[in-house]
C-alpha cells in the first residue's frame, strides 16, 4: 500500500493517511485480516509525527475498519470495505460541492432528500 501526502492540502495530515486507507480498502487494495504497516514505520517513511499517523489509526477504528491490536498493529477488519466506500464517497462528494461552491446546507439537503 503506497500512500502519498499533500503537504499543500488544506486537509491535516491524519485525515490524507485516513483517506488513503479507505480507498485502499474501497479498492481491494487492501482486504480484511491484512496487516497495515506499524505505526512507527509508516511514520518514517511519510516523514510525520508517529502520533499522526495514530490519530489516522484511531479514526479508522472507530470508523470500524481496522482493529488495534497491542503487539500485533493495525488489522483491517471483515467488512471494512463498505464502511470505507461510503466515507470514500462522502468525501468525493464533499470535495466537489467544495469546488461548485456549494454549502454544507445545501448537500446535506440533498443527501436528506436521497436517503427518504
Amino acid at each position: 500500500m503506497l500512500l502519498k501526502l499533500d503537504p499543500e492540502s488544506g486537509l491535516p495530515l491524519y485525515h490524507q493517511i485516513a483517506a488513503a486507507v479507505r480507498r485502499a480498502v474501497a479498492e481491494d487494495e487492501v482486504a480484511a485480516g491484512d496487516r497495515l504497516p506499524a505505526a512507527r514505520d509508516l511514520a518514517k517513511s511519510l516523514d510525520v509525527n508517529m502520533h499522526t499517523v495514530l490519530r489516522a489509526y484511531n479514526d479508522l477504528r472507530d470508523e470500524g475498519i481496522i482493529e488495534l491490536r497491542r503487539g500485533r498493529g493495525a488489522i483491517v477488519r471483515e467488512g471494512a470495505k463498505q464502511p470505507a466506500v461510503v466515507h470514500r464517497l462522502v468525501s468525493d462528494l464533499a470535495a466537489e460541492a467544495n469546488r461548485m461552491g456549494l454549502s454544507a446546507d445545501e448537500v446535506i439537503g440533498l443527501l436528506r432528500k436521497e436517503l427518504s
